[in-house]
C-alpha cells in the first residue's frame, strides 16, 4: 500500500496504442537483451519461493504444528535443517507453511484490491458527470484517512483473524488504486483514437475494453507487483502484532512474534522468517522496477 505514491508519479497517463510499430518492437527487444537479468532473476526467484510455499504440503518434511517436547530449541541438523522452536516444531516446515499463508493472502488481497480499484476507476473516469463527482469526493474523504488506520479500524470492528485481515486489507487498499486509475482514464478519454471510436458509434463497452483498458494494463501489472511486496509487509506486521493469523497456525509475522523471547538463545527462529519477509518484499520491488523500466522505454 505504501507504493501507491511512487506508482502514481510514474504513470501520469498511459501511451496511446494505435498499433504496434516496428521501432517500438525493436526497442522492447533491445531492452530485453540489455536488462533481462534485472527482470529474469527476481521473477524466477520469486516464482520459486511462491511455488515452494504453495506446495508446502508436499515439500515440508513435518507437520508444522506437530509438537516434540523432547527436541525443543534443537540446533540445525540433517533431521531438522533449520532446527526446532520452543515447542519442538520443525522450523523449516513452519517457514514453508507460513510462506503459503502470507503469500497466498497477499496475492488474494492484491488481485482484489487492483480489480476493485480498476473497476471503479474505469467506471467513474469514463462516465464522468455527477456520478464521477460523487465517487471522487468519496475517494478524497477516504484517502484523508491513513490506510493503516483504516485497516486497524476494520479489524477493530470485525476482530482479529486471517479472513478478517484479508477483508480489512482489501477494504483499505482499493481507494488509492481507484483514484489512480480514474486519473488515467480521464486522460485516455480525451485521446484522438477514443474520440474517433465515439464518432463512428462504438459502444461504451467496446471503447473501454478495446481502447482504454489495454492502455492501463502496464500500469496494472506494475502496481500489482509493487503492491504484493507492500501487502506482504503489512500482513506480517499485523500478524506480528497479533491482529492477523492466530497461533498455532504458521505465518512469518507470527513466527517473528514467537521468536522474540528466544532471540538471544536461538536467533535462527527470528532470522529465518525475517530473511523470507525481506527477500520476498525486495524481489517484488525489483520486479516492479524492472517492468516499470520496460514501460518507460516503450513510452
Amino acid at each position: 500500500m505504501s507504493s501507491l505514491g511512487n506508482v502514481a508519479g510514474a504513470f501520469p497517463a498511459a501511451p496511446a496504442r494505435s498499433g504496434v510499430r516496428p521501432d517500438r518492437v525493436r526497442g522492447s527487444l533491445t531492452w530485453i537483451g540489455e536488462q533481462k537479468l534485472s527482470l529474469i532473476i527476481p521473477a524466477f526467484t520469486l516464482l520459486a519461493i511462491v511455488t515452494a510455499s504453495v506446495l508446502a504440503a508436499v515439500i515440508a518434511p513435518y507437520d508444522p504444528n506437530a509438537l516434540d517436547m523432547q527436541q525443543t530449541l534443537a540446533a540445525p541438523s540433517m533431521e531438522h535443517p533449520l532446527g526446532t522452536d520452543q515447542l519442538g516444531r520443525d522450523v523449516l516446515s513452519r517457514i514453508l507453511y507460513g510462506g503459503r499463508t502470507t503469500i497466498v493472502m497477499s496475492l488474494l488481497g492484491t488481485v482484489a484490491i487492483v480489480s476493485i480499484g480498476l473497476l471503479i476507476g474505469l467506471t467513474t473516469g469514463y462516465i464522468g458527470g455527477r456520478f464521477d463527482l460523487v465517487v471522487s469526493t468519496l475517494l478524497t474523504v477516504l484517502l484523508s484517512v491513513p490506510s493503516l488506520l483504516l485497516t486497524l479500524a476494520i479489524l477493530g470492528i470485525l476482530g482479529a483473524g486471517t479472513e478478517t485481515l484479508l477483508v480489512a486489507l482489501i477494504g483499505a487498499g482499493w481507494v488509492g488504486h481507484a483514484r489512480i486509475f480514474r486519473s488515467s482514464v480521464l486522460s485516455l478519454r480525451e485521446t484522438v483514437y477514443v474520440e474517433a471510436a465515439q464518432s463512428v458509434g462504438a459502444s461504451n463497452r467496446r471503447i473501454l475494453t478495446r481502447h482504454i483498458l489495454p492502455n492501463l494494463l502496464t500500469t496494472v501489472v506494475v502496481m500489482a507487483t509493487l503492491d504484493l511486496g507492500a501487502l506482504i509487509l503489512t500482513v506480517t506486521s499485523l500478524s506480528f502484532l497479533g491482529l492477523g493469523v492466530q497461533p498455532p497456525n504458521a505465518d512469518w509475522g507470527t513466527m517473528l512474534n514467537e521468536a522474540r523471547t528466544y532471540f538471544g538463545q536461538f536467533p535462527i527462529l527470528a532470522i529465518a522468517p525475517g530473511v523470507c519477509i525481506t527477500l520476498v518484499a525486495l524481489l517484488c520491488n525489483l520486479l516492479g522496477d524492472a517492468i516499470r523500466d520496460a514501460v518507460d522505454v516503450g513510452q
